[in-house]
């Protein structure tokens, strides 16, 4: 860092990663070791996403120091003063781009400083410190100028929620505090909200402020602001900004501005942006409609302090919230269901009465079944809940959200039985939550199922390559049957991190079948819309891109363009690669080409055929804030009015209690509002806490003996990827941008799937002996020598150093034991290793339908509902054991699986009913390690069917 006084700001780079405090040798635990003054380079992975910490790291530290220096007999000489030195100029560059405590009360602490004062200093750093840190977030704020403070509106601000605005104009500081004042003066006690202005002169220092301070809720563009920072940016800032921005900035001032909005509503959509502009605002007011919420005069500085609050007023807004709270405060009568409500059953009785102690009067006071009096239904919404969707579709970016009170299991059958109808075919990924297959099973589907890329070495699945999914459409394109695939179904991230490019499946898709629905099971992705990076990635984001696209006459242009290369390079592929070319059939987008130049090829859809029918359902209570059970379903379909809201709206009814639970309803309406005001900030945290796991477990000497983090190259197979960074976060926000933008698959930061093979202990026992119930570390999803651990936005840094701590203990107490092992115990230990770290079984694939649940031999999908309910009849089923049925396999006999088999984990079926039972996945389950297995017995075994085909089966049956 440098060493020059900070007269001005220009003379040091932005350090914005964790090893900037320590040189590159933080191991992100607790305050980071001796700042590194000579780092100017930018190297270390110096990350805008890591600001925070930086931050609050480099405040605290400083105030440890001066504190040293407030308490000496007499002023100390050496490392002390030397360490503020160096952290001053760090804390003035970040500074700049908050609004408290700002650059110039750092300005004015160094001045403190050199003046010795350090008892007043000392008083300055400690508020900001505790603040910064997260603690006491309602306290009143510093001011950017210490002397200012008795100037503020004296009126207690613990009830008052504060954001900062972002005001971009390359000013002087005489204007700068003009408009400050004139700002600030507008204030009133009535006021629900606080701001504070950061100023920034350049259309890069905007960007760079948003990407950093997660405190500025909305941004006033003003025409003067240049185009280029004067500060030294890092070189991963820098490499960021140049991808993030081209090569060159608009020079027309109009188009610089649209720009700017443009950016700054793609990192950030949920901002406030404002325009003000001197002259012509009139004319400027009907082309800028879409990326302003409003333009101003410059002399209209109340009407803009009332809309920045107004903005912020419509966020805050949780209208089911708000609801259930005004009905717990009033009197009411009961009479009708729930004896529990208002505490009734509960408060007065003599054995439970420690319920309501444990609980809260609260939760009973709201608890009731009433749909009045403010309140709403649920399958009825008309009021409260209706307005709370509409804010959650806004939130998450879709065009109609509804709130599920019984987990994404129920949202999926809801979507799957309002798009499907019996024989329909739906492609879907045979490693999916167990909820699609019953759904499928139900909706009576033709299911076709996709397998993943097998990572054997680990024991679990990667993801459906695109390449796989394209053969598929292909294949029914060749059969004649294209027209009657409904239907694709992905998981998006999978259990352990594996991430589509969205918009790339969907557009390659829609170019083989333009009416293709899509179902994106985003359970473990609901966080992913509220950061830039990630949210590319997700299905609104992707289907909102598309329908952009696919209006631009340009893209058209390119459409026809590659119609005809593919046309006239049709023939020769065919030649070459033996396709069968076919005139597309029914509903097909493509004509005479031959599949491998097609798989080749990355398609483009017709935009004039195309329809974008997409839906997501999320498990909000898996990654934000929400009461378990709590789903939404989010809906970006152009046919939803012509072919599917009636539908909808009966398959909701279907599956959704007409009892659903209020608190869970209120906590989805909460949970939103709380992504709209600071999901972009706790996601950046958690996925930066998570990185910080992988580099304490890839540096610490003993852990790395027995633990490896896997990366991209262990998750993500090198054809799938263009890329080669094993972990793109840590190389900096620049590199993960670039790999999310390029590679057909990436691993989600926030989730590290942990290698313990070199412990000798498998995963389940390392989850439940080890981790759980000798330290009290939750984890879900293991694999026989893997261990998958998530951060999510309520992971402290507490909370990761315990968890380091634990790993560091684990292995302590691994080399004890292999330490006091006798030669005997010796040799086994290595074959417990040698059995985790050799390659087990290969992970089995799909096998396939038996014949008579099958349409016809040359595409794969099967009739699962007709195989459960045949189990149904009495004489049908049968138990073997897996030695018998490998017995009879290996003489030849097909075994028909009667139900699902699902082991937990990996959690999807390992069997579905009418599947045929082959030696791979006799092999695979008697390599199992899990403790539960939904629908094996190990005492009787298997569930097979052993009946003879109905007449209607039979009948349906082709010859092959």
């Amino acid at each position: 860092m440098a060493r020059a006084d900070f007269a001005t700001v220009q003379s040091a780079p932005i350090p914005l990663a964790p090893d900037a405090l320590a040189g590159g040798a933080s191991l992100g635990l607790g305050l980071a070791a001796r700042p590194n003054a000579d780092d100017e380079s930018g190297s270390g992975g110096e990350v805008p996403s890591s600001a925070w910490r930086v931050r609050a790291d480099a405040w605290e530290f400083l105030g440890y120091a001066v504190k040293q220096l407030s308490a000496a007999a007499r002023p100390l000489a050496g490392a002390l003063p030397q360490e503020v030195r160096r952290l001053l100029p760090l804390l003035e560059s970040l500074e700049m781009y908050w609004a408290s405590p700002g650059q110039q009360y750092v300005m004015e602490l160094r001045r403190i400083l050199e003046a010795g004062e350090y008892p007043e200093a000392l008083s300055l750093i400690e508020p900001v410190a505790r603040r910064v840190a997260g603690h006491n977030q309602h306290a009143q704020e510093p001011a950017q100028d210490p002397e200012r403070e008795a100037d503020r509106v004296d009126e207690p601000t613990e009830s008052r929620k504060r954001f900062e605005v972002l005001v971009i104009d390359d000013v002087s500081s005489a204007d700068r505090e003009a408009l400050q004042t004139e700002l600030l003066s507008q204030r009133r006690p009535a006021d629900a909200f606080n701001y504070e202005l950061v100023f920034v002169p350049s259309f890069e220092d905007a960007i760079v402020a948003v990407l950093l301070n997660p405190d500025i809720q909305a941004c006033v563009l003003r025409p003067g602001f240049v185009p280029k920072s004067r500060q030294r940016m890092s070189r991963d800032v820098r490499s960021f900004l140049d991808r993030f921005l081209g090569k060159s900035l608009p020079q027309r001032p109009l188009d610089r501005i649209l720009s700017l909005a443009e950016k700054l509503a793609q990192l950030r959509p949920e901002l406030d942006l404002y325009l003000v502009a001197g002259v012509g605002i009139e004319e400027l007011a009907g082309s800028l409609t879409r990326q302003f919420r409003r333009i101003f005069r410059r002399q209209d500085g109340l009407e803009l302090h009332l809309s920045l609050l107004a903005g912020i007023a419509e966020r805050y807004e949780a209208p089911f919230f708000h609801a259930v709270q005004q009905y717990s405060r009033r009197p009411a009568g009961v009479f009708h269901a729930l004896p529990v409500s208002r505490g009734g059953s509960v408060i007065h009785s003599k054995w439970i009465n420690d319920l309501g102690e444990f609980y809260g009067l609260n939760l009973l006071l709201a608890e009731t079944s009433a749909t009045s009096g403010g309140l709403d239904s649920l399958l009825d919404p008309h009021g409260s809940l209706k307005q709370a969707q509409k804010l959650a579709a806004r939130a998450f970016g879709a065009q109609k959200t509804l709130f599920v009170t019984n987990g994404t299991s129920t949202a999926n059958k809801i979507v799957h039985q309002s798009i499907l109808a019996p024989g329909d075919v739906v492609l879907v990924d045979r490693n999916c939550h167990k909820s699609h297959h019953y759904a499928l099973m139900l909706a009576g589907a033709q299911v076709s199922y996709l397998d993943a890329y097998p990572l054997n070495d680990f024991s679990f699945y990667g993801a459906v390559p695109l390449e796989s999914i394209k053969r598929m459409l292909l294949d029914y394109r060749r059969a004649g049957r294209l027209h009657e695939v409904k239907m694709l179904a992905l998981t998006n991230c999978t259990f352990d991190g594996i991430v589509y490019d969205v918009e790339r499946v969907m557009e390659e898709c829609l170019a083989i079948k333009p009416d293709l629905v899509f179902l994106w099971d985003e359970a473990w992705f609901a966080f992913a819309g509220f950061h830039h990076i990630y949210r590319r990635r997700t299905a609104m984001a992707s289907a909102r891109s598309l329908e952009a696209k696919f209006a631009d006459p340009a893209y058209a242009r390119r459409h026809a363009a590659q119609l005809r290369d593919l046309a006239a390079a049709g023939g020769a592929a065919d030649g070459q690669a033996g396709g069968e070319p076919d005139d597309g059939g029914p509903g097909s987008g493509v004509g005479h080409v031959s599949v491998e130049l097609l798989l080749k090829t990355r398609l483009l859809p017709d935009p004039a055929k195309a329809r974008l029918r997409v839906y997501s359902t999320q498990s909000t209570h898996k990654t934000l804030t929400s009461l378990r059970q709590g789903s939404m379903i989010h809906i970006h379909d152009q046919d939803f009015g012509q072919l599917n809201e009636e539908s909808f709206r009966e398959a909701y009814m279907t599956h959704t209690s007409t009892s659903p639970n209020y608190q869970i309803l209120a906590f989805l309406d909460m949970g939103r509002r709380q992504v709209e005001f600071e999901g972009y900030e706790l996601v950046q945290r958690q996925a930066d806490l998570a990185v910080s796991i992988a580099q304490a477990v890839a540096r610490h000497p003993l852990l790395k003996k027995y633990f490896r983090v896997l990366g991209t190259r262990d998750l993500i197979p090198a054809q799938y990827r263009e890329t080669s960074r094993q972990m793109p976060l840590r190389d900096g926000l620049a590199a993960m941008s670039e790999a999310w933008e390029q590679d057909e698959f990436v691993v989600d930061p926030s989730r590290l799937t942990l290698h313990i093979g070199l412990t000798g202990v498998d995963g389940d026992t390392f989850k439940h002996d080890y981790l759980m119930d000798k330290y009290g570390i939750q984890v879900n999803k293991t694999s026989r020598n893997s261990v998958l651990f998530m951060t999510n936005i309520g992971t402290s840094r507490s909370a990761v150093a315990y968890l380091v701590e634990v790993l560091v203990k684990l292995a302590e107490t691994f080399e004890d034991e292999q330490s006091g092992l006798s030669g005997l115990g010796q040799r086994t230990r290595r074959a417990r290793i040698a059995a985790l770290t050799s390659t087990p079984p290969p992970l089995p694939d799909f096998s396939r339908f038996a014949e008579r649940f099958r349409k016809d031999p040359e595409t794969p999908d099967g009739n699962m509902r007709a195989a459960y309910f045949e189990s149904y009849k009495a004489g049908s089923c049968e138990y073997f054991s897996a030695a018998e049925i490998a017995r009879r396999v290996a003489a030849g006999e097909e075994m028909v699986s009667a139900s699902f088999v699902t082991p937990y984990p990996p959690g999807f079926p390992v069997l579905v009913p009418g599947q045929v039972i082959t030696e791979e996945i006799l092999a695979f389950m008697s390599a199992l390690d899990t403790r539960e297995i939904h629908g094996f017995d190990a005492e009787l075994g298997f569930r097979v069917l052993t009946g003879k085909p109905s007449g209607e089966l039979a009948s349906r049956q082709k010859p092959a």
